[in-house]
């Protein structure tokens, strides 16, 4: 999108100068606004036409049956399906009895700008009527960061040319009609109309609408307020039904007059609580806005992403699109996470219905790192969200035999929500995941509190099921066999190692916990002889590798296994899986995703840096990228292999992976996790961050095409600014108490306001490994 000519490239915003109705989808996703409860895709104000009408709150579901040829012990029993709820932001505009809609008369401008210091989704255009009216449109849009259940706009119309009598219909909708997304028409017939209507209310300017979840029974409240401002003929009324609830304002415009409406939106749902108090509380929220007012909002969104910029912002030279990208990536990330307070994180966030709204074990390993450093109390209540779903997990490990948790690999309330076992239950890294992103944010923020009680329970119950999964030989290695990694055209390998070294980090972490706070671990049932079986179990962790060779497998075994058939393989069959059976893939040496690679990102401790430049060069070839996640990960260990220009590609084709539509799938949402990779790929690969325990170290280098980049972290209360050069880096503490930080392996003492610099030494030179025929990654070379 970002190179279609209606887009241009801008360091702080995203501008869309034409409408074109061909990317139309795609751009509801990239103008979608959101604060982690709330969600609104960037539909246009009319509500039609549109790609996919959105309007998401976090958590709220529907069930249905999860199909099965064959029943078997353990299978999942029923699917989750985010819904949409009430759409709150459809405002509709009639000139002289036509409805404005941009595919009749003549749009004679049209330009939305998502403002990313602001907040905000403007939107200005010109149209004239078949009748020959001519009105201009201006809105604004936002879903409020400081006031978590709120969402507001401003819809002005004014006269251009001759009197025009104007009808505006400010509306609350429920139960929109939606194309159909789903090949299980099962899914489909329970997802059709999902909200029974309980309560509808309208007078003066407020309206309510209240309805329940006939599945799931989650009781969702949307109430809405308006203050108009028009000519002395201006009047209004309002109306309600089921699902519509309506202002209507009409007036009469001469030309250069304007007729202004200001749309307060409230939300609010529950699975406990009664329809009175529902109704209560979104009229509570409510109230609050109204108070607050329009332009308090506005000011409060500026003062909010104000104080997130001066502790977050990523600043690049050298490639404009590179800057936009990486802010319009934190934005995004900022939205999928800010205020979700105790809910899951979405893969596509709250910006379309893609993964059915299922969160996976993208938010540990790739949204909450970004987050841990730029907004950590985000990442605290995604945390303890997880905790909240622990009963479920317990129950999901009893089910299948062991001790412990066992997370799903997808979900929306906790229940796993896979049908698909190898890829779902058997990928039982997101276990370690968890345990990994509680000791990052741990170790980041200091947070003892977290620590001893959501965080330490976590550690805890992963590391049981990490004992239980997996058995010491007759040598007493310790194995975990059965289970699916990262890469998932590998499912059901015996020692992946991926896991094998994030299950190790994890029984390592519980351990350690236990030795911290004895009391709090004697409340969980930990004794002595149970935190040394986990140490044990750690230090005996066996990780597969052909020496003949020089490499680490993947998992035990899959450098024997036969290569795939590339040179047979067209362009035109990848994704791999949608054009081959998993049987096939499962037993030919061929990577969906980095997997091993991504090993030596997360555990680089265990890589040294031959074996790191040999494994990259063996897996490099292999790996398709048929996933989104993938590109970040080579871009963090190509850029430490000495490998920068093809480091830079990856980060590009991750930073446009939505703003390109590199999958063809940004109409279903946005990638948040390739998002927030665009980060990984330039802190963590050129700017060379790694945490050892409490200490970060960097070893920046910058590919060619960049000439500086500069970002900032939030460690242990501090702010520390990393500025990278060709030849040289500065460090500088913002505030904050002294920290001791380390260069290529050279502690540096750094005390509040100081600047240190350092040369940054010269690259050992090695050949750039192949990439698979067809999948070289994006570039802008």
């Amino acid at each position: 999108m970002i190179t279609h000519a209606s887009y241009g490239v801008d360091p702080w915003c995203l501008r869309e100068n034409v409408l074109n109705l061909d990317v139309l989808p795609q751009s509801e996703s990239v103008f979608a606004l959101s604060n982690g409860h709330i969600g609104w895709r960037g539909n246009v104000d009319e509500g039609e036409p549109h790609g996919l009408p959105g309007s998401y709150l976090n958590g709220v579901h529907e069930s249905h049956p999860l199909p099965y040829a064959e029943a078997g012990y353990g299978y999942p029993e029923c699917g989750q399906t985010a819904i949409d709820v009430t759409n709150g932001k459809v405002v509709r505009l009639l000139v002289d009895d036509e409805p404005f809609d941009v595919r009749y008369g003549r749009l004679v401008s049209h330009e939305r700008v998502l403002d990313l210091r602001e907040g905000v989704l403007r939107r200005t255009c010109e149209w004239t009527s078949p009748a020959g009216r001519t009105v201009r449109v201006r809105s604004t849009r936002l879903v409020s960061f400081t006031q978590r259940s709120v969402a507001a706009l401003a819809y002005e119309v004014e006269a251009v040319d001759s009197q025009v009598r104007v009808v505006v219909q400010s509306e609350l909708v429920a139960n929109e009609q939606l194309p159909r997304s789903t090949r299980d028409p099962r899914a489909s017939a329970v997802l059709d109309a999902p909200l029974a209507p309980e309560e509808h209310f309208a007078r003066d300017g407020r309206l309510r609408l209240v309805h329940r979840t006939r599945g799931t029974g989650l009781r969702v409240g949307a109430a809405a307020d308006h203050t108009v401002d028009g000519p002395d003929r201006t009047r209004w009324s309002g109306e309600a039904g089921d699902d519509v609830a309506r202002l209507t304002v009409t007036s009469v415009l001469e030309p250069g007059q304007r007729l202004r409406l200001e749309k307060f939106v409230a939300y609010g749902w529950s699975s406990t609580r009664s329809l009175p108090a529902v109704s209560d509380q979104v009229d509570a929220a409510l109230a609050a806005a109204t108070d607050t007012g329009w332009k308090g909002l506005v000011e409060d969104q500026r003062a909010y992403l104000d104080a997130f910029w001066a502790r977050a912002d990523v600043e690049v030279d050298g490639a404009e699109e590179i800057q936009q990208a990486v802010r319009f990536a934190l934005f995004h990330v900022l939205q999928a996470g800010a205020r979700a307070e105790r809910r899951a994180i979405p893969a596509k966030g709250l910006t379309g219905s893609g993964y059915d709204g299922h969160a996976f074990w993208d938010s540990e390993m790739f949204v909450l790192p970004l987050l841990t450093y730029t907004a950590p109390d985000a990442v605290a209540e995604a945390l303890r969200w997880r905790h909240s779903t622990l009963p479920a997990a317990r129950e999901r490990a009893r089910q299948l035999g062991l001790r412990g948790a066992a997370f799903p690999w997808r979900t929306i309330d906790g229940a796993e929500g896979s049908a698909y076992w190898p890829a779902g239950t058997a990928a039982f890294h997101v276990n370690a995941d968890i345990a990994d992103a509680v000791v990052r944010y741990v170790d980041v923020t200091g947070d003892e509190q977290f620590e001893r009680e959501a965080g330490g329970e976590l550690l805890v119950e992963t590391a049981r099921l990490w004992r239980s999964l997996g058995h010491h030989d007759a040598h007493g290695a310790f194995h975990i066999d059965g289970v699916t990694g990262p890469d998932e055209y590998s499912a059901i390998a015996d020692d992946n190692t991926y896991t094998n070294l994030m299950a190790r980090s994890n029984l390592l972490a519980a351990a350690g916990f236990a030795e911290a706070h004895p009391e709090r671990a004697a409340e969980l049932g930990v004794d002595d002889e149970e935190s040394a079986a986990w140490r044990d179990a750690a230090e005996a962790m066996h990780v597969p590798y052909n020496a003949e060779l020089g490499v680490h497998e993947q998992h035990a075994g899959f450098t024997r296994h036969q290569h795939w058939d590339f040179a047979a393989t067209r362009p035109d069959q990848y994704p791999l899986m949608l054009h081959f059976p998993y049987f096939d893939l499962y037993r030919k040496q061929v990577v969906k995703q980095a997997d091993l690679v991504l090993a030596m990102y997360t555990c680089s401790d265990f890589f040294d840096e031959e074996h790191l430049a040999r494994n990259f060069a063996y897996y490099e070839p292999l790996t398709v990228r048929d996933s989104s996640l993938s590109a970040c990960c080579q871009a963090v260990v190509a850029a430490r292999a000495g490998h920068l220009p093809l480091a830079f590609d990856y980060l590009v084709e991750a930073a446009l992976m939505d703003l390109e539509d590199l999958e063809n799938n940004t109409r279903d949402g946005l990638h948040i996790a390739s998002l927030a990779g665009t980060w990984m790929a330039l802190v963590a690969g050129f700017g060379g961050m790694r945490r050892r325990g409490g200490t970060l170290e960097f070893t920046p280098r910058l590919p060619e095409r960049l000439s500086r980049i500069a970002f900032k972290l939030q460690v242990l209360g501090r702010c520390l600014r990393v500025e990278v050069h060709a030849t040289a880096v500065t460090y500088t503490l913002m505030d904050g108490p002294e920290l001791t930080i380390k260069h290529y392996g050279e502690p540096l003492t750094l005390s509040p306001e100081e600047s240190r610099s350092r040369e940054i030494p010269e690259l050992k030179s090695r050949p750039a490994p192949d990439q698979p025929p067809h999948r070289r990654p994006h570039s802008h070379h």
